[in-house]
């Protein structure tokens, strides 16, 4: 039975036949899992990229008698492809292969209900709050989930439903150095610790990037496996970088000398090292660090690592069963292992933070490390010498597989291209506007303002707009509800899952924002007629690692720009771009506010990372298809 033929099988479940790129990556998997090499396949929307790999992975489970992890970008996919895709697959492919593989869904512990700690097994994090009275919006939430618990069968906070805030959740459930593990009295009921055994004992694994950052950064939570999948591979880069990047702040410091002196340690000198810490990031100044902590900086660093060991040390003789012990533990691991960061010479990039992000505040509050490369990380960790499928509609970038080989550390890997079954070049059209000034360091401008309030006339609303940052995606709002007579959402409005369901049901609809939008948004038909985008989203100049990156890169003889700041930019590009055509009978326009896509000499890269779409800088023709689709679209 061929790869083919099984595939057939899956797809006709569906009621479906398989395409030809589909067919081509089913074999490229298959392949790679049989000689235990590394491919990187770039399917493109609608080439049905899950059944692709799930069908010559289940497959290899059953005949090789190999354990599989298959890792998603996000929870709602990890979901989907457990619940929905996988057993489809399953159940179409037994009668061929004579047997089904077990599998099973792989979470960090936080994503689980704590039963010990429901039932009062762990302290309050800060004795003396107000108990949360049952008519609150939080005490009520709370109620529910005590009430669930007794209802559910895997304490999954995601068969919630409807879900609870953030706030209600930490009061059921602990991260994985806070769990008491085996030393647990409730062990027994774990939901989490079900979930890994089952998941121990499984053919077929699906977890997430960030139980991916984990593992490649602490500590090993798959256990031994034979294949890796990574579907959307493109964001596997940040997630490691994002569990790598370490964080030190006064407070952080302060929440573990209390949650030790909770325990019956003594953290006066702890406390005295914090306040040096404060007084040092109040004599310092916002960016990055070049050459080493400054003296009294990695003094005051120095001593919190040193009183922090002496606390773990006074609260580990207290018992690993005592759950005020071993949050107290956790939180002073956590200040140690991060002044071991801060401290050591181990490529990482350094820089001082304000709080929140806010870089027009000069006083820093947080010190953080992040590594140069997660590629030696990922390719060694990771990847090592087993099979490797790296997956995305999103890899090959300026044309080609170098760029993402390089930044996944794979070295000569198998490389294909599926393709899509859209026809890009004639369901839509690429309009750069080349006649505006090169956006600067403002904000977006009056210009690309006029612009986008043209176009979004023009297509009757049904705009999509990507912004660069918060700040012109804001800008962009409120300027075009002033001008236009079409609903205008934003972002920080309302929960996305709401903005997206009005952003579909109101055909006039504009949806502007930044930063998640530009990816995983799939809204087919005429609601997105038109994504605008409003400049090549390059990373922030003052960026630390991307700064540190470029500087790495062109000390060893490359283009520091186009390794880091370019790919980087590519990657969202085509991202962004691919919002427009989610469907065969889709139809429309990706407008670019920014001249250097046509005008620098990186502009040709970037946009051949974005789909093959008809490229025009002629404004009319493009202010004509819009209008044309809008007569076509009614009020649809």
């Amino acid at each position: 039975m061929t790869v083919a033929d099984l595939l057939a099988a899956a797809v006709g479940a569906l009621g479906g036949e398989s395409r030809e790129g589909q067919q081509l990556m089913a074999q490229t998997v298959a392949d790679a899992l049989n000689g235990s090499q590394h491919a990187l396949v770039q399917a493109g929307t609608g080439t049905g990229k899950s059944l692709g790999y799930l069908v010559p992975a289940v497959a290899h489970a059953v005949r090789a008698d190999a354990r599989i992890v298959v890792s998603t970008a996000t929870l709602a996919l990890q979901r989907q492809v457990f619940s929905k895709d996988l057993p489809l697959v399953i159940d179409a492919l037994e009668p061929l292969l004579g047997s089904r593989p077990a599998i099973a869904l792989f979470k960090g512990r936080s994503n689980y209900v704590c039963v010990h700690k429901l039932a009062g097994g762990y302290p309050d994090e800060e004795p003396g709050m107000l108990p949360l009275g049952p008519t609150s919006d939080l005490g009520r939430e709370v109620a529910r989930l005590h009430t669930w618990v007794d209802e559910t069968l895997t304490g999954d906070r995601d068969d919630l439903v409807p879900g609870v805030s953030g706030r209600a959740w930490a009061h059921v459930s602990v991260s994985g150095r806070e769990c008491l593990e085996s030393k647990c009295p409730a062990i027994s009921q774990c939901f989490s610790q079900r979930a890994r055994d089952e998941a121990s004992r499984s053919h077929i694994v699906v977890t997430n990037h960030a139980v991916l950052g984990i593992q490649a950064t602490s500590h090993d939570l798959l256990g031994a496996h034979d294949v890796l999948i990574v579907d959307e591979a493109h964001e596997l880069v940040q997630r490691i970088t994002s569990a790598s990047t370490h964080e030190l702040t006064v407070a952080r410091v302060d929440r573990a000398s209390r949650a030790a002196r909770r325990a019956g340690a003594d953290t006066d000198r702890l406390d005295r090292a914090a306040r040096g810490l404060d007084g040092a990031l109040g004599a310092s100044t916002v960016g990055r660090l070049r050459g080493g902590l400054p003296p009294d900086l990695g003094a005051s660093i120095n001593a919190i690592k040193i009183e922090a060991r002496g606390a773990i040390s006074a609260v580990a003789k207290i018992g690993e069963s005592n759950a005020t012990a071993k949050l107290a533990s956790a939180a002073l691991s956590d200040v140690f292992d991060v002044c071991e960061e801060l401290l050591s010479d181990s490529g990482y990039v350094v820089w001082l933070a304000p709080a929140d992000g806010d870089y027009e505040a000069r006083i820093p509050d947080r010190v953080l490390a992040a590594p140069l490369d997660v590629a030696v990380r990922i390719a060694s960790t990771l990847v090592g010498e087993k099979a490797s499928v790296m997956t995305s509609a999103t890899l090959a970038l300026g044309g080609d597989f170098d760029a993402i080989a390089r930044h996944l550390g794979i070295v000569d890997p198998v490389t294909l291209d599926a393709g899509s079954p859209f026809d890009y070049e004639n369901q839509g059209i690429l309009y750069v506007a080349a006649h505006l000034p090169r956006p600067g360091p403002g904000g977006i401008s009056v210009e690309a303002l006029d612009e986008l309030a043209a176009l979004i006339a023009a297509a009757g609303g049904r705009t999509l707009g990507l912004f660069s940052s918060h700040r012109a995606a804001l800008a962009a709002t409120e300027a075009m509800r002033a001008r236009l007579d079409v609903p205008i959402l934003y972002q920080r409005d309302d929960q996305l899952p709401t903005l997206l369901s009005r952003f579909a049901a109101e055909p006039r609809a504009c949806l502007f924002g930044s930063t998640s939008l530009w990816q995983g948004v799939d809204v087919p038909g005429p609601t997105s007629s038109l994504v605008v985008i409003d400049r090549i989203p390059f990373p922030r100049p003052d960026d630390p690692i991307a700064q540190a990156r470029t500087e790495a890169v062109a000390s060893s003889g490359g283009n520091g720009f186009m390794a880091v700041s370019a790919t980087h930019a590519a990657l969202l590009m085509a991202q962004g771009a691919g919002r427009l055509i989610r469907s065969s009978t889709d139809r429309g326009v990706v407008a670019v506010l920014d001249p250097r896509l046509v005008s620098a000499g990186y502009g040709g890269f970037v946009a051949r990372s974005m789909p093959g779409l008809w490229p025009t800088t002629d404004r009319d023709v493009v202010l004509a298809a819009l209008r044309r689709l809008d007569a076509a679209h009614g009020d649809r």
